[in-house]
């Protein structure tokens, strides 16, 4: 059986999985993948130096949205396009927002393609907020796989590059 956190028993002589084993260990590996991402969600905080709160967790989910900005031509962030991204109830997603525009990380502006429309943006603040917060991915990133090879890490980050990439163009086809 292969363990989520080691290599796959059972070996043949070329290093891959033996005989009838190899279908079902794939299986048990790709099942794990799931639960990983559930307990990767709820250790995004591990205090690296310095932890990141709960809420500013929040506001750079909110934050990426905007700098991201729009996925289609003529698309503009508004409080709508942040609650559809992060699917949330429009309402949630107007308090997320309200809470970042009172901490000075966003600000409001009119809509250059429609006057009645108001879009958001990243104030200087934000733009610090969101710079900090990825020195802090990056260090919590190192921290975690300091045991690893230079190869397996930087591998791993391709790899997780291309996945969310590949998310990012399923949206795209859809």
């Amino acid at each position: 059986m292969t363990s989520t956190r080691g290599k796959a028993s059972g070996s043949g002589k070329d290093g891959t999985p033996a005989g009838g084993n190899q279908d079902a260990e794939a299986a048990a590996l790709l099942d794990a993948v799931g639960p990983a991402f559930s307990r990767l969600r709820r250790t995004v905080l591990l205090d690296v130096e310095n932890p990141v709160s709960r809420k500013d967790m929040t506001r750079t989910l909110v934050l990426n949205i905007v700098e991201e900005g729009a996925e289609n031509r003529g698309q503009e962030i508004t409080v709508g396009v942040v609650g559809e991204r992060l699917a949330v109830d429009p309402s949630v997603a107007s308090r997320m927002v309200s809470d970042c525009i009172s901490a000075g990380y966003l600000v409001r502006a009119a809509s250059q393609l429609d006057g009645r429309r108001t879009i958001l943006r990243l104030s200087p603040e934000g733009a610090g907020m969101l710079a900090n917060f990825r020195r802090h991915q990056r260090q919590a990133f190192e921290y975690i796989t300091r045991d690893w090879a230079e190869r397996d890490r930087l591998d791993f980050a391709r790899l997780l590059l291309k996945y969310v990439d590949s998310i990012a163009d399923l949206g795209k086809h859809s």
